[in-house]
């Protein structure tokens, strides 16, 4: 084919950024039938399979991907045209899709990625916080560019991936002023208490399940949580004494009212970013990296240069 059939395209660049027919279908208010076969005939236009089957949706084929890319591309451009025509101003910033796991501390988050905002080359951020699984899933199929984790993807993962470590920290425990008590014989004293604790089956869970065993620390687990916010909160109600990586401190003393009682060396939570791209070469990634490395997990190994309300 020598020219593009860009209603072929819109429609799947709208089913990829769906993830199902089904799901574009509602959003355009086309049947599904129409959808697939104008799809199928774009596939035929360019003698190559856009979507495979995963699971009960699509994912994009490694064609697909690049289609989508210029897909993305194509269609941004004609709403910036139609918002200049109206005079608005055209963004002049390139789109960086960012997944954020739940356990990363915002704190963390927001150090690491404030400079694709206003460093020497600025990005439009667009993040989506979710499950490591959901996240994967997004980044396979090219609907993120990165995702910014506090573990490396799982080792069972047949998705084309590739991970780099931005640092780690230790992980201290900490509990509202009634438990303050505790940092003395810590962590013996921690024996007896009532502890909020990550879900079971994270890294993190398995990690200080068995420090406390190393310790002989005999605790009472009272909750487990997905949400470490949520669990900040039950925290500071003085429901039990919890266990935060260490670069969350100031913002779990600040925030929270919650006293440090004693650190877990030898357990350490590591953030790691994930792509697509084994050489890690898109700039937004390359901006990440500087900024947690020389930063975030540089001299000190701590959050710095927030405003102390926010810390």
């Amino acid at each position: 084919m020598d020219w593009l059939n860009y209603h072929h395209l819109q429609y799947f660049w709208a089913v990829a950024r769906a993830g199902s027919l089904r799901s574009a279908s509602e959003m355009l208010h086309v049947s599904q039938p129409s959808i697939s076969s104008q799809i199928k005939q774009l596939e035929s236009d360019l003698g190559y399979p856009l979507f495979k089957r995963s699971g009960r949706g699509l994912a994009l084929t490694e064609e697909g991907a690049l289609a989508f890319t210029y897909a993305e591309e194509i269609f941004g451009l004609g709403q910036e045209m139609l918002g200049a025509l109206k005079g608005a101003t055209p963004s002049s910033r390139p789109r960086v899709s960012v997944g954020l796991t739940d356990a990363v501390p915002k704190l963390v988050a927001h150090q690491i990625l404030a400079p694709l905002l206003n460093g020497p080359q600025a990005f439009r951020l667009a993040i989506t916080e979710g499950k490591m699984d959901d996240l994967l899933g997004l980044v396979a199929a090219h609907r993120l560019d990165v995702i910014l984790a506090s573990e490396p993807p799982p080792s069972g993962a047949r998705l084309r991936v590739f991970s780099q470590e931005l640092g780690s920290c230790s992980i201290g425990f900490f509990g509202a002023p009634s438990f303050q008590a505790l940092h003395n014989g810590f962590p013996a004293s921690l024996s007896g208490q009532p502890l909020l604790l990550p879900s079971q089956g994270s890294l993190l869970r398995r990690a200080l399940d068995a420090w406390l065993r190393e310790q002989g620390v005999e605790a009472e687990v009272v909750a487990e949580f997905d949400d470490p916010a949520l669990m900040k909160v039950f925290a500071a109600g003085g429901i039990g004494v919890i266990a935060l990586p260490m670069v969350a401190r100031h913002e779990a003393g600040t925030r929270y009212d919650l006293q440090h009682l004693g650190t877990a060396e030898s357990v350490r939570e590591t953030y790691q970013i994930i792509s697509p791209d084994r050489r890690m070469t898109h700039p937004a990634v390359l901006t990440m990296s500087k900024q947690a490395r020389e930063t975030v997990f540089g001299a000190g190994g701590g959050v710095i240069g927030l405003p102390a309300e926010v810390r």
